[in-house]
């Protein structure tokens, strides 16, 4: 019988002020000067939360929206939501289904690699451009994971969060899309008075990604990691998208 994760406490700090990042820079190596010059020392076991969107820029996931051409649904669904027609046509290139919550929005898109989020993880730059989610979140998380550990010899899991919305209210939260060495589910099994086993899972990497979006810094703070303490989990690379379901049928229809 699998035995419970149990986590009493926990501690979450900002990881700030931490500088503006470039296309190509080297995100693990400034998150660990940026923990060295702030006296943060990592321990064994910390979680190390990471905005989505600083991923997406060391990884240059830029698009200028001039490039894009909009499709008729894509103008049809800016009329509908006021987003520009050439962001729209990016969240249906990103998509591989859509629908919209709400009268005039949000557009809620299951993206190709599985993920349900709001516009598809695509994020507004400026006027001219925009972020995709990195192409794959899992391994962004690892490979950030392995240059942390050989920057501060510390075991640490990473989990890369990204905000979204919620079609049921209005809102935005903090979700995982990436993670490495830590378990994205937090399963227990008990014995039911009949005799049966009962399996429950949790989303465990969700749950830390909203603890650290408390501190995360959505709406302007600036605060794009969070260090978090005393978290329990089982250490795991199999990341968020083992965790999704699939073969799963449309949401809503297109």
């Amino acid at each position: 019988m699998e035995v419970p994760v149990i986590t009493s406490a926990f501690s979450a700090v900002a990881v700030e002020p931490f500088p503006e990042i470039k296309p190509q820079d080297d995100l693990g190596g400034t998150i660990a000067a940026v923990l060295s010059e702030q006296g943060i020392e990592l321990r064994q076991g910390d979680v190390l939360v990471v905005a989505s969107k600083i991923v997406s820029i060391s990884e240059d996931r830029y698009v200028d929206l001039a490039s894009i051409t909009p499709s008729d649904e894509a103008l049809r669904l800016s009329g509908l939501t006021g987003k520009p027609a050439e962001l729209v046509q990016l969240i249906l290139d990103e998509s591989v289904e859509h629908f919209v919550a709400g009268e005039r929005g949000p557009i809620i898109a299951r993206h190709r690699l599985g993920y349900l989020l709001t516009s598809a993880g695509v994020d507004r730059a400026g006027a001219e451009g925009a972020w995709l989610l990195p192409s794959d979140p899992d391994a962004s998380a690892r490979a950030l994971r392995t240059a942390i550990h050989a920057a501060t010899n510390a075991d640490v899991a990473v989990v890369i969060a990204d905000s979204d919305g919620r079609e049921d209210r209005r809102g935005s939260t903090v979700i995982s899309v990436g993670a490495a060495g830590i378990s994205p589910l937090r399963v227990t099994e008990s014995i039911e008075a009949d005799g049966r086993l009962k399996h429950q899972e949790e989303t465990l990497t969700d749950m830390v990604a909203a603890a650290a979006g408390l501190i995360l810094g959505q709406r302007g703070r600036g605060v794009p990691v969070v260090v978090i303490s005393g978290i329990s989990y089982k250490a795991s690379d199999d990341g968020v998208r083992s965790a999704l379901h699939h073969g799963i049928p449309p949401v809503h229809g297109s």
